[in-house]
């Protein structure tokens, strides 16, 4: 029998200082049985980075298909395609066909390695991709219980996010544009 993922629920409260996008969401995350609680939290931030009534969390890694998020037009192209942690060459160039805008954002001990062995390789225009200090994330992951509340405050570079567990500030490393 197949384990079930834990389902997170969270009310978030986003500040998007470079987007003067001040929202109250309601955020209900699937966490997959071999997914980290720091990769469900970058996905949690993907979503407050790129909010948009249209931004959807996927199946993720369920479905080898679908990006972690993808946001939808009304006649159902992908606007966008969001990748959370370390995807392949060929699984980016396959999403910037699909897809109008990719992001990547990768986050763990081995992004430096994986960055550079795919810069080299990836052709320009194909993704913007980011990163987070892991140690950063870690925190973010110990903030967190199965339901709660989350303020997310973003002036990029910086995120700022405070839980009943305490707070944390992460620094969005841009190391490619799109």
């Amino acid at each position: 029998m197949a384990l079930k993922p834990t389902i997170f629920k969270f009310e978030a409260s986003l500040a998007d200082m470079d987007r003067d996008c001040y929202e109250s969401l309601t955020l209900t995350v699937a966490q997959h049985p071999s997914e980290t609680m720091e990769r469900m939290m970058v996905r949690v931030l993907a979503r407050c980075l790129y909010h948009d009534e249209q931004l959807t969390f996927t199946r993720g890694l369920s479905e080898n298909d679908e990006p972690d998020l993808w946001q939808k037009s009304l006649d159902g192209r992908i606007e966008r395609w969001i990748e959370v942690g370390e995807p392949s060459l060929d699984r980016l160039k396959k999403a910037s066909r699909l897809a109008e805008d990719v992001v990547v954002i990768s986050f763990n001990t081995r992004s430096d390695v994986w960055w550079r062995q795919l810069s080299a390789k990836l052709p320009a225009g194909t993704a913007s991709v980011f990163h987070l200090d892991w140690a950063s994330v870690q925190t973010l992951a110990g903030l967190v219980e199965r339901t709660g509340e989350l303020s997310v405050t973003i002036n990029r570079p910086s995120l700022f996010v405070a839980a009943a567990g305490g707070e944390v500030e992460l620094t969005l490393e841009r190391l490619s544009d799109a």
